[in-house]
């Protein structure tokens, strides 16, 4: 896809009058903050795009030297060093200009819930949320569990996380869906290999000014917590169900000792669950067009298959098998499976914009 040149000329400059304003040192507070960010999010497009100029710029005078008998040889080399670049360039500045999901740099909940499987599936949601903190960990983000709910087994029942760090949210966007493993359970003495199932959601995370809660509009209640923890449980009434009655959206916490802790994880949960209904409401056409590349992100939809027999992984939104299981699990391997997500996303978005 080739990008008129009065773009590029457009963002050449509208970068460099941000960089001069940028060093000016007349920007202060919220506009130094605002002018910041635009500066983070333009700078590697502009640099690509000033690039693309250069090539493109050289392109005539290293052909006008073809007519030197001197300079001929050399010219040719950069000819052909140059026309192997520029298309690569080319494509790159236009994946860095498509426009992007305005949650993309945000820090994100992860929720992991098993589904058919009973125990096994259990174990495999716990599998699961080991693969994500460890991929989170080779990235420098912090993994804080906000609420859980464990198997008498191991592993978990249902188990909510937020992940901070830089652009969380656009690596796992791609991650919500039924994630389906087949494998020959510990419990299993005959060595049948059983298919279970977990759940996975990400959800960007807001600001408290992005959503707006009103506090008639919620329903809270209190009771004692249950399961492992300690001398603590079931002695208080710490834990916290906040059900939302616009919505009908009921969140529960119960692992922190304090009611208030409970009551601020309930919350932080909560809103980030009303954040995407509302994402969903508004931008009906763009998640339209997400269904269309690889997957709604619909929980129900099945988007991967982890095979231990076989030890392979498939990814059935865009027929991607890696015969790589162990790294897949243990996180170091997980980055190659979300590249190509987010490799095939870009590739679609770029054939839609040049249709």
């Amino acid at each position: 896809m080739t990008i008129p040149a009065e773009r590029l000329d457009q963002l050449t400059h509208r970068f460099a009058e941000l960089e001069a304003r940028m060093a000016s040192g007349t920007l202060e507070g919220e506009a130094f903050v605002a002018a910041s960010r635009d500066y983070a999010e333009l700078e590697p497009v502009a640099r690509i795009a000033a690039e693309v100029k250069a090539m493109r710029a050289e392109l005539p005078e290293l052909e006008a030297m073809l007519a030197d008998p001197e300079m001929k040889a050399m010219a040719e080399d950069e000819l052909a060093a140059i026309r192997n670049r520029l298309p690569e360039a080319e494509r790159q500045l236009a994946i860095a200009m498509l426009p992007r999901d305005s949650a993309d740099a945000r820090p994100a909940m992860l929720e992991i819930r098993a589904g058919t499987g009973g125990d096994e599936a259990a174990l495999f949601a716990g599998d699961l949320y080991r693969m994500y903190e460890r991929y989170a960990a080779e990235r420098g983000w912090t993994v804080e569990p906000v609420s859980m709910s464990a198997s008498d087994v191991g592993g978990f029942k249902e188990i909510v996380a937020n992940v901070a760090g830089t652009g969380v949210f656009a690596k796992l966007k791609f991650e919500s869906g039924v994630h389906r493993v087949q494998r020959v359970p510990e419990t299993e003495s005959g060595g049948r290999i059983h298919t279970s199932a977990a759940t996975v959601a990400v959800l960007p995370e807001p600001d408290e000014v992005d959503v707006q809660i009103d506090a008639g509009d919620l329903k809270i209640d209190t009771y004692r917590a249950s399961g492992a923890g300690g001398q603590h449980v079931n002695t208080t009434d710490s834990a916290i169900r906040i059900t939302h009655l616009p919505t009908g959206t009921v969140v529960t916490c119960q692992d922190a000792r304090s009611q208030h802790k409970n009551r601020e994880k309930a919350m932080q949960v909560l809103r980030a669950r009303l954040y995407e209904a509302q994402r969903e409401a508004t931008q009906g056409a763009e998640a339209e067009a997400r269904k269309a590349m690889v997957g709604s992100g619909d929980r129900s939809e099945r988007i991967r298959t982890y095979n231990y027999p076989q030890g392979r992984v498939t990814d059935h939104r865009i027929g991607l098998t890696l015969h790589k299981l162990p790294e897949i699990v243990a996180g170091t391997g997980l980055g190659e499976l979300i590249d190509a997500l987010i490799a095939e996303d870009e590739a679609k978005r770029l054939s839609a914009l040049a249709e």
